[in-house]
């Protein structure tokens, strides 16, 4: 078995087909077709389904490529760790956030990363755990930092608690109820979700319940900021975020604050990475910069 079966087999994943996959690597589609079959051929399955849509895994595929993909992704990162570690300001940090930091941490966060890696590409991923969890685990992620999840982490990621969170009741400007004091007050209001996730809708219930009131009308399920924004300003949708909104000036034109009296608890904010491989120098400082601003 050879790297470069590897990096073809992962290529072919991630690209969904020989063609795009021999585009990416600059390499003859003929040649990724015979490095395939010899690994088929050495590990006795087949790891592609060929189809009209494209290349499927099968599901030995499906087992060896979460080997191949953490190989890929660890030879990466050793790469770049010895660059960096040598003074070199060259690679990728690729981080899963959930909506508070991106409002609340990388703002603050961005100026002092470009500075010290301006040769780094950043990639960003909006979402919660669950989304974010296969690509901790397999490498393709250096780490998570956000809302904390119902279900406990996978085995082999470490959890840090970084602080307690709170939520605010949001609405567009001039909402028909924003002299409303009281979540009882919007009980029979339309709410909107920050997630498509399950347990956002749940979340949601259990914060109504804990007032002794029904389970508020879910109208729209949103799985960005920015669906969400535009939901908010163009509707009487309400919703509940984190506190972070408040202070974000590129949504204060367009938003405002119901302030309710009661206090409404969210998830405590977590930090989440591998516990066996230490993140590379440019994702370190990264994630310091990104708690210091927490």
């Amino acid at each position: 078995m050879k790297l470069n079966q590897l990096r073809d087999l992962v290529a072919i994943v991630e690209r969904g087909s020989l063609r795009g996959a021999a585009r990416y690597l600059d390499v003859a589609q003929s040649g990724l077709t015979r490095s395939i079959r010899n690994l088929e051929r050495e590990l006795g399955h087949p790891m592609f389904e060929r189809e009209a849509r494209g290349m499927v895994l099968t599901p030995m595929g499906r087992l060896f490529y979460q080997r191949a993909s953490s190989v890929i992704n660890e030879l990466r990162r050793a790469d770049e760790e010895m660059a960096q570690a040598q003074g070199g300001a060259m690679g990728t940090v690729v981080a899963g956030l959930s909506i508070m930091p991106h409002l609340g941490m990388l703002p603050a966060a961005l100026g002092p990363f470009r500075e010290r890696y301006p040769g780094v590409t950043l990639k960003v991923i909006e979402g919660l755990y669950p989304a974010i969890e296969p690509g901790l685990r397999n490498g393709s992620i250096d780490f998570y930092l956000g809302a904390a999840s119902q279900a406990a982490p996978a085995p082999g990621l470490i959890v840090e608690t970084l602080f307690e969170n709170t939520r605010i009741v949001v609405g567009r400007k001039g909402h028909p109820l924003a002299a409303a004091r009281t979540l009882k007050a919007l009980s029979l209001a339309d709410w909107a979700t920050p997630s498509l996730d399950v347990n956002a809708t749940e979340d949601l219930n259990e914060v109504f319940s804990r007032f002794k009131l029904g389970p508020p009308q879910i109208r729209l399920q949103a799985n960005s900021a920015m669906s969400l924004l535009v939901a908010l300003a163009h509707s009487d949708l309400l919703t509940m975020l984190p506190r972070q909104w408040a202070e974000f000036a590129l949504t204060q034109h367009a938003l405002q604050v119901i302030p309710v009296r009661e206090s409404l608890a969210a998830p405590p904010i977590v930090f989440l990475r591998r516990g066996d491989l230490p993140l590379t120098p440019a994702a370190e400082y990264l994630s310091d910069l990104l708690k210091r601003y927490a």
